[in-house]
């Protein structure tokens, strides 16, 4: 048996104690001294949850380390003919596969145990994501996507037999009727359904709440009023700050944080940044002091957990092995067990 001590994050904030625990299981969570010396002491936390990744394009960052990135959304990112889509069409299954495999490296490096990415292709994209995934201990939440700006009902069928759901980008990109149908073929099968709004301009927040997703990404071009009525409905929003910051915008951190709106962090596109949630984290506090650590950390756990319907149960006793320790004064890692 082994042990772990110092602060543990709890649903309801830090607790001072020590887990023991051997093999896949935690035996206890205790409060008080740790009866032996502990293997590493510090902030224990559950592993973090990367809401929002496109790992797809991971590729993009070794390939073409040298090409110059366009600073434009539409022209970098935006389907079917942003820059990224073009690679993704002329390079090899193997290299896009051999990149998704770097990132997932990455995320498990950095403490990261359960990932949300939203994955281009069709079929073949999900195809290529389980050959990366093979043998690697993390948790995938997968969004999948047509490989075509339409509806065809056989097509969202066969995806959402593999996947979690369907994740799309903007309703500014998309013919919206075509969408109203993903969204509610979607629901019908009782799966989730994720979009991108108000990145690069402001969309219409009441056609968007119409669709009934379960999140949205972004919302960097959002009113107040628009923040109010996503917080109504109860709709968390995930944001990807050093992806935004690449393209010379930010989330209204002022905005979220006055209308209370639940909000989940992700790295968003692989060949723009790593997929640590640490390091987004630390980049957020860079930014804006409105948020603590402690929330922060909360938010990138239990609350992304429970948004994505992941099991909340974590760090007590006879629950999974899967926490990371963290250092007080730095808050590096200095262990990381997830089984």
């Amino acid at each position: 048996m082994e042990f772990v001590s110092g602060e543990i994050l709890t649903i309801d904030g830090f607790q001072k104690g020590y887990i023991s625990f051997e093999e896949n299981k935690i035996i206890t969570k205790e409060k008080g001294t740790c009866p032996k010396k502990p293997v590493a002491k510090g902030l224990i936390i559950p592993t973090f949850v990367n809401a929002h990744t496109h790992i797809g394009d991971s590729f993009i960052k070794k390939k073409h380390a040298k090409l110059k990135l366009p600073r434009n959304i539409e022209k970098l990112v935006g389907p079917p003919n942003g820059l990224k889509h073009k690679l993704l069409s002329r390079t090899s299954n193997e290299e896009i596969v051999n990149g998704m495999i770097d990132s997932i490296h990455e995320m498990k490096k950095s403490g990261v145990s359960i990932f949300c990415d939203f994955r281009e292709g069709g079929i073949n994209g999900l195809n290529l994501l389980n050959l990366a995934l093979k043998n690697q201990n993390i948790s995938p939440i997968i969004f999948s996507r047509p490989n075509n700006l339409k509806y065809i009902s056989k097509e969202i069928n066969d995806l959402l037999n593999y996947s979690n759901g369907i994740g799309l980008s903007s309703i500014s990109d998309w013919e919206y009727p075509e969408i109203v149908k993903i969204a509610k073929h979607v629901k019908k099968k009782n799966k989730m359904f994720g979009l991108h709004a108000s990145e690069r301009v402001r969309e219409d927040i009441d056609i968007i709440l119409d669709l009934k997703p379960d999140f949205l990404v972004h919302m960097i071009k959002a009113t107040e009023s628009d923040f109010i009525k996503v917080k109504e409905n109860n709709m968390p929003v995930i944001i990807c700050p050093r992806s935004n910051f690449f393209f010379g915008i930010q989330p209204n951190y002022k905005l979220m944080k006055k209308t209370d709106t639940t909000f989940l962090i992700g790295t968003d596109n692989a060949m723009l940044n790593n997929s640590s949630i640490l390091d987004e984290i630390f980049f957020i506090k860079q930014k804006t002091n409105l948020f603590s650590m402690h929330e922060l950390l909360h938010t990138s756990t239990y609350i992304a957990r429970k948004a994505l319907n992941q099991e909340c149960g974590i760090l007590g006793s006879n629950s999974k092995v899967d926490f990371v320790v963290l250092d007080k004064k730095t808050f590096k890692p200095l262990f990381i067990l997830n089984k």
